[in-house]
């Protein structure tokens, strides 16, 4: 479709939600929507505002809640990319925990994306944006192949099991958790079903080797390493980051708690 085609418009009232995909556009457009409206442009230079005030902006969003800005941010077309500004008080909050504060400025990857206005406590203001991105016409057929699996890191049987004890409150779910320290991990593998003595320093030698292994592979993960300039406290940073990564290749699941002895009350087959 040509860019010609696609002129700036306030998105449908029928439409709810981004998530599952928008209207046939140029690409590169972009589409972003809150609860009270939405609007689309073209790859262009424009200014889409968004914000509390319904008479200034392109998308009002959060117009009851004071605490948002009545121009609380903007999205540019820079040539290349759209790039979004905050310009309101409170932080932008995107997936992953990232938030762009008052002041600063980076750009909108292609596809979906959820941001937040506002803390998670007092029910934040969602802002959906989509920017259309190229297809490769073979999405019919990719909804019935077979599941891709991620790309896990290897790891040995000694690594995966103080791994696990280090990662299990993340495991379990827990609010905002956090790494156990290494006393708490040795402790945790000598009252389990091992009969083999742990002390907190190897642990901590074993959590080591991982790291560096880690920090060194042909996609190394960052983060996890004092080299990488993480402040303190250093070792629960690192752990942390190390966890994440090896939660979202899912070289640890849930189900490697039972490494510990523990049980699970829930243990579904995951579809392929």
């Amino acid at each position: 479709m040509a860019r010609d085609g696609f002129v700036p418009q306030v998105l449908s009232s029928s439409m709810r939600s981004l998530a599952g995909g928008v209207p046939a556009a140029p690409l590169g457009t972009i589409f972003a929507l809150g609860t009270d409206g939405g609007y689309a442009v073209p790859p262009r230079e424009f200014r889409l505002y968004f914000g509390r005030s319904r008479d200034d902006v392109h998308v009002p969003i959060g117009v009851d809640d004071e605490r948002v800005s009545r121009r609380h941010g903007v999205f540019e077309y820079d040539g290349q990319q759209w790039r979004v500004s905050n310009w309101g008080q409170l932080p932008i909050e995107f997936p992953g925990e990232g938030l762009l504060l008052h002041g600063q400025q980076r750009a909108v990857a292609p596809g979906y994306t959820p941001m937040f206005i506002g803390s998670r406590k007092d029910r934040p203001h969602l802002l959906e944006v989509h920017v259309v991105r190229a297809h490769t016409g073979k999405s019919t057929e990719r909804q019935h192949s077979r599941t891709v699996p991620p790309k896990a890191y290897p790891l040995s049987s000694d690594e995966k099991l103080v791994l696990t004890a280090l990662a299990q409150r993340y495991l379990r779910q827990e609010r905002y958790p956090q790494p156990l320290s290494w006393r708490q991990v040795a402790e945790e593998l000598n009252s389990g079903p091992d009969e083999r003595l742990w002390s907190p320093r190897t642990v901590a030698y074993i959590v080591g080797v991982v790291r560096e292994r880690l920090s060194m592979a042909p996609e190394p993960v960052e983060g996890i390493r004092i080299e990488d300039g993480i402040g303190e406290p250093v070792g629960n940073t690192l752990n942390h980051n190390l966890i994440q990564a090896l939660l979202r290749s899912a070289t640890l699941a849930p189900a490697d708690l039972r490494r510990l002895g523990s049980t699970l009350d829930d243990d579904p087959a995951a579809p392929v």
